[in-house]
């Protein structure tokens, strides 16, 4: 069965998502604050986690900060407040996508199954995709560059390999989200560049001219790697 830990100070909503998430052979894990949400992090070992932005002590971005130091596990954000900074911020930080809240419970289940959709296919057309030292695997869903492992979440991992596969191809930031499901709307273009932002900071590729992804001002982007047979 499916596990997803939740982290949300609203016990009596939690059990509630506990009860209806069952119909949908998923078991919701709660807990209520930070330091009860890591302890179930470790002992769980969640598939995904919902993270609630306003939480007594460590805040939802601060927990997701720290889950991002040493997991890619899928990461949703809760969120009561409507500010789009705040939502931008969560994708900043490393999160896959954001609800709102009041949000129906069936959206949140269909976000949920969305994410980890993402996180679990294995994309065709299957084989190796190899761009000077880079070596992207849609089979196991890994990275390397150079020789070393590439930590990437699963909305990076899509993002690259949208780039990846359309090599030389010029994309608008609308063809980009097209593809990439799940991201509300209103924080397209801003989500897209912290999104690109994020992936060349861990592909070291912040030089000029880029070793990967080009800035095509006033469009959007384009992959640039040189392109290797792989053997």
């Amino acid at each position: 069965m499916t596990k997803v830990l939740i982290i949300d100070d609203d016990r009596k909503h939690s059990q509630l998502l506990q009860a209806y998430f069952k119909r949908f052979g998923i078991n919701l894990v709660c807990a209520a604050d930070a330091e009860e949400g890591f302890r179930k992090l470790n002992r769980v070992d969640p598939d995904l986690l919902l993270l609630d932005v306003m939480l007594p002590g460590k805040d939802g971005f601060e927990i997701c900060r720290e889950v991002r130091k040493s997991s890619n596990i899928p990461i949703i954000m809760l969120t009561a407040r409507g500010d789009i900074i705040d939502r931008v911020s969560g994708l900043e930080l490393g999160a896959d996508d954001y609800i709102g809240k009041p949000f129906e419970p069936r959206e949140l289940v269909a976000r949920v199954q969305a994410t980890l959709r993402r996180a679990e296919a294995t994309t065709a057309p299957s084989g190796k995709l190899v761009f000077d030292g880079l070596i992207i695997d849609p089979d196991k869903r890994a990275v390397t560059l150079d020789g070393a492992d590439v930590d990437l979440t699963s909305m990076e991992f899509e993002l690259l390999l949208i780039l990846a596969r359309r090599h030389g191809r010029k994309l608008s930031r609308d063809d980009i989200l097209s593809e990439l499901r799940g991201i509300d709307a209103a924080i397209l273009t801003r989500s897209v560049d912290i999104m690109i932002s994020r992936l060349r900071g861990k592909l070291g590729d912040t030089g000029k001219p880029p070793r990967f992804i080009q800035t095509i001002w006033g469009l959007g982007y384009s992959f640039v790697g040189t392109p290797e047979e792989h053997a």
